[in-house]
């Protein structure tokens, strides 16, 4: 039984697409077709020239065109909906297994056919009928894959789990025997979001989340069977509730053509009116007893009066001056802008090797946007850089592991030095020098320093080959996995696993270390399964508990039809709050954890607990007697473990425990499994997880410790919310001081990780008790159980656990430029184009990565505002605003480009002519405060007065509201460019969105009027191929009307 917010017809799984029968098509089309205002112009004068008082031409041969506009465009939508019609008919009679109550077994139906409540049972390679909530799986622990290609455009594979409860069954799903009641929120698009809760007969109620949710459209993959039932069909499913069409927008020029037309309507009335009033003249002048020259007289013999004569002339001039506006002119645009997409398809700057992908247009109407372009709003992460993580160095219990031996091997990757060196910050504030500002937040600091150059991962043809050798791997290169590490912290590590062996047998083997010690194992412990890093070995194929079986080989489908209705964008991609990702999973109900992201759909799973020897007979403490060793090299060998990230920071943290010999080896829906020297394999059992989101900015488990049977959530997230976690230390107590001075010494290390430009996260520990334990989850129960604010409730029960933390070090990840990204910059600025730079990161590594990819100069004055309250960020900005004012009042100010020259020397003379600009750097709290109504025009004044603008720590939706601010107050034509799913509302903002196909999926892609392979790329996206659109394009229209001109 399903109940859906009391409705009482549900809707059917027939998929319709098509807009006429064939009754409607004719009324409908020519209803539609007159919304052309163009269109109804021309019909009224056709029909004008039937009236014989006025008629100038042949009344059936001035019919004639406008007929064979309206023909020609209603054939063409007929032919759509016709084709339309048969992909409706092919998928509606695709089919699927259906149970039936009267046969008591699976039979075939076809699509059509299935209805809301219906039991589906679905095989590998097949494609999903309809959304259906999973109830059943061949696999053993209750997972399914599935393939989302279909629908967002990413091809690894998804993992899917059976609700909670159908998992404990012993004996196989019955579905007569299925007697719970399931509750779920109305039908909806977002993609990333389930709520519901299921009521067994028991009373008892679970949740249920996006994973127990297979979605129509996707495909089933590496599961040998599945059952469920359906929840949304037909029009209801959120693959047909995203299907918008194709983007649409329309372009600045046509925008402006359309007001041209309309003042060529208005010249046409005029000449019209004066032709008619100077007939009116003459006719007027002879009076009634004279003859008019050149008048015919009526059929009755006499003369039209002055008034009536005018009236007549007028509407006839009009049909004889209607060429003053161009009927082929819209038709002459489609052809152009068609053709205009075609030559820039077939650039190949626009391709790149490595990752085989070029430019993609999907949205045909708005080429010639790209050349007016004025703000470009760029991502940093994955954008501006490679999102390929290296880890570099950490600190753990306040002590500092500089790790040279592996900066040592990263240099072998790193180009020979063939630039100058990027210029760094310098301690002096240009507020100390000239005495601009008094208040310390602003800093107006000089680059005169030089600094390390990021450069590019090293030779592409290497990285490509690389790439071919191991396909398989979320992240190939050798510079990624192999990471040497430091002598110093191995030994410590070694030692730690030495002592845990012999003080194994006792009740708190921890407890026996030193504290330094502790924070060592706990780190590693806390790299290696704070994450939702999947263990596969793609030479082995999946092994089964109960049965083996045979993936059987892919099976004919209709995907080239399912694709004509999957969206072609996602409108929620960031949109929907990330919260739901807190859905966790209890070990009791064995409730999946963790997302499998493969880069191929082809490669078959290892289930670790049998592939890995491991120990038939696991003692109490929950290590093996086990000692030998996996093979874990970096080259494709047989045995090799493979990690399968959702983003690259969780993949370099797994390699960087693996080369400290704590290795990841397996992760099941209720335990991941990590093996250590000495110790062997330790089970952990995990009971929740809080995903990361972008709100919280951080990530935890909570996990039963085998060795001390203890409940610990470890936690690793930004430094800005962790440090504000921590447990409050006590100054008089000698252990809250030695706490102390570990967090002091960490956050140092945290500033000098960032001026390094490294991406910085900081890692910590909670011990709970049984009492807080228990309090804390049965809050946390209810709340999975709330439909109408689950998110919220999920986002408050984090916040109540992750709490009182212990820190226990931070790492120092390296994200490297993408190769061009310098040069492409400095040429868009040259251009006289505006760059702004909103990223999630720290201010410290952001500041560092602007200078080295050249949107910060050494001879720019930066301004750096960082509030405190808004009160605060009201006074910086007018204190800005008139320092600026005051300073620069003697510059020249160009009113056509709006580009401003500094007409004063600064103390440390620039490198060249160009003479200094202004760069604004504000981080996330400071431009929340900003964008409030009241200050957000300030704001607004000040940064158009830089050159360039950084903006730090800031969120996808703050993001999006910098872009509307500018396009909206500014009147400028905007372009975002991301490739992550937090920068799909950005994009959605922007005038033109272009998304980059990069690490983080295909969401960013898939929002984007243009998708480019590198961030290089949109140099000559913009330079070139947006000059010639707007240049080829406005020349054309020019031409029409003023041949149409002087046709009058």
């Amino acid at each position: 039984e399903v109940e859906k917010s009391k409705r009482t017809i549900l809707a059917s799984n027939r998929l319709k697409t098509t807009k006429y029968t064939a009754l409607s098509f004719l009324p409908k089309n020519l209803f539609e077709q007159f919304h052309r205002l163009a269109n109804v112009y021309f019909v009224f004068i056709a029909l004008l020239n039937f009236v014989p008082a006025v008629n100038a031409f042949q009344p059936e041969l001035a019919l004639a065109p406008v007929l064979f506009i309206l023909a020609v465009t209603a054939i063409k939508d007929l032919w759509e909906d016709y084709s339309r019609y048969l992909s409706d008919k092919e998928i509606n009679h695709m089919e699927c297994l259906v149970y039936s109550r009267h046969e008591k077994k699976y039979i075939s139906r076809y699509w059509k056919e299935v209805k809301v409540g219906d039991f589906v049972q679905l095989r590998c390679n097949e494609i999903i009928p309809a959304d259906i909530l999973l109830l059943s799986s061949s696999d053993p622990d209750g997972l399914c894959h599935i393939e989302t290609a279909n629908l967002d455009g990413e091809t690894n594979l998804k993992q899917r789990q059976v609700v909670r409860r159908f998992l404990e069954l012993d004996s196989e799903f019955d579905p007569l025997k299925f007697t719970s009641v399931i509750e779920c929120e109305k039908p909806n698009n977002d993609l990333s979001r389930f709520r519901g809760y299921i009521v067994h007969k028991s009373g008892k109620k679970d949740g249920l989340f996006k994973e127990n949710l297979l979605l129509r459209g996707c495909t089933i993959r590496n599961t040998e069977e599945v059952a469920g039932i359906v929840i949304y069909a037909g029009h209801e499913t959120k693959a047909l509730l995203n299907n918008n069409g194709p983007r649409y927008k329309r372009s600045k020029l046509e925008r402006q053509m359309n007001a041209d037309v309309l003042w060529c309507v208005l010249i046409l009335l005029i000449m019209c009116l004066f032709s008619a009033i100077g007939h009116g003249l003459w006719v007027w002048q002879y009076g009634e007893k004279k003859k008019p020259i050149f008048d015919v007289p009526g059929p009755d013999g006499k003369y039209l009066s002055p008034v009536l004569a005018s009236v007549y002339l007028f509407l006839t001039v009009i049909i004889v001056f209607q060429v003053m506006i161009p009927i082929s002119l819209y038709v002459s645009i489609e052809i152009v802008k068609i053709c205009q997409v075609y030559f820039i398809h077939q650039d190949k700057d626009l391709y790149d090797e490595e990752t085989d992908s070029q430019l993609q247009c999907r949205a045909l109407n708005i080429t010639e946007d790209l050349g007016q372009v004025q703000f470009i709003f760029s991502d940093k992460t994955g954008t501006l850089t490679e999102n390929k993580m290296v880890f570099r160095r950490c600190t753990v219990s306040g002590i500092e592991y500089s790790h040279d031996d592996n900066a040592k091997r990263l240099a072998m990757y790193q180009e020979p030095d063939s630039e100058e060196d990027e210029a760094a910050p310098k301690g002096g504030t240009l507020s100390q020098r000239d005495s601009i500002c008094s208040h310390q937040s602003i800093k107006v600091i000089h680059r005169s320093q030089s600094t390390k150059t990021h450069r590019r991962t090293g030779s592409r043809a290497e990285a490509k080959r690389a790439s071919i050798l191991s396909k398989h791997t979320a992240f190939s290169s050798p510079m990624e996995k192999d990471i040497t590490p430091d002598p110093s912290l191995l030994e410590k590590v070694n030692e730690c696993a030495k002592h845990l062996e012999v003080m194994r047998s006792h009740e708190q083997p921890l407890s026996h270390l030193s504290p330094e010690l502790c924070d060592v194992f706990d780190f590693f412990i806390a790299l290696t399964i704070c994450n939702t890093v999947v263990v596969t070995a793609p030479n082995q194929p999946r092994q089964k508990v109960r049965d083996r079986f045979e993936l059987k080989s892919p099976v004919k489908t209709i995907e080239d039809f399912i694709r004509r209705f999957t969206p072609s964008r996602l409108t929620s991609g960031s949109n929907s709050s990330s919260s739901s990702s807190l859905a966790t999973s209890k070990s009791m109900n064995r409730f999946g954890l963790s997302v499998l992201s493969s880069t191929s759909t082809d490669s078959t799973l290892l289930k670790l607990e049998e592939k890995l020897a491991y120990s038939a007979q696991m003692n109490n403490n929950g290590y093996s007697s086990q000692q030998g060793r996996t093979a874990v090299g970096s080259g494709p060998e047989e045995g090799e473990l493979r990690y399968e990230a959702e983003s690259p920071d969780e993949a370099a943290l797994v390699y960087a425990a693996r080369a400290y010999n704590c290795s990841l080896v397996g992760r099941l829906s209720d335990q991941v499994s990590v093996e250590l020297p000495h110790l062997g394999t330790l089970s952990f059992e995990v009971l929740h997880t809080l995903g990361f989101d972008s709100v919280r900015k951080r990530m935890s488990v909570v996990v039963r410790h085998p060795l001390t049977d203890e409940i610990n959530v470890y936690t690793k997230g930004a430094d800005s919310v962790i440090m504000d976690l921590l447990l409050p230390c006590s100054s008089d107590d000698p252990r809250g001081k030695h706490q102390k001075k570990i967090q002091s010494k960490t956050q140092n290390y945290l500033n000098l990780y960032a001026v390094d430009g490294l991406r910085t996260l900081c890692i910590a520990k909670r011990v709970l008790s049984k009492e807080e334990y228990a309090c804390w989850l049965k809050s946390h129960l209810e709340a999975e159980s709330s439909i109408e604010n689950r998110e919220e409730l999920l986002f408050q029960s984090a916040l109540r656990i992750e709490k009182n933390l212990h820190l226990l070090g931070a790492t120092g990840i390296e994200d490297r430029l993408q190769d061009g990204v310098p040069e492409t910059i400095a040429n868009l600025r040259k251009a006289g184009l505006q760059i702004w730079v909103l990223t999630g990161d720290k201010q410290e590594t952001a500041v560092n990565i602007a200078y080295a990819c050249k949107l910060l100069d050494h001879d720019e004055e930066i301004i750096t505002l960082n509030a405190e309250s808004p009160e605060t960020c009201a006074v910086l900005l007018e204190q800005c605003l008139q320092c600026v004012e005051s300073k620069f009042s003697n510059n020249t100010i160009d009113e056509a480009t709006g580009n401003m020259a500094v007409g004063f020397t600064p103390l440390y003379p620039p490198s060249s002519s160009v003479l200094s600009s202004l760069g604004l750097v504000i981080d996330g709290r400071t431009l929340a405060y900003a964008l409030e109504p009241t200050l957000e025009d300030k704001f607004l004044a000040l940064a158009k007065r830089c050159r360039s603008v950084l903006c730090c720590r800031a969120t996808p939706l703050q993001k999006s509201m910098v872009v509307k601010l500018v396009r909206d107050k500014l009147k400028a034509m905007t372009l975002a460019i991301g490739d992550g799913a937090n920068d799909v509302s950005m994009i959605q903002v922007a005038d033109v969105g272009v998304g980059i196909s990069g690490q983080e999926g295909m969401q960013a892609v898939m929002a984007s009027d243009f998708a480019i392979p590198r961030f290089r790329h949109l140099e000559k996206l913009l330079l070139v191929h947006g000059h010639w659109c707007y240049s080829r394009l406005a020349n054309m229209v020019l031409y029409f009307f003023y041949k149409n001109a002087v046709s009058v």
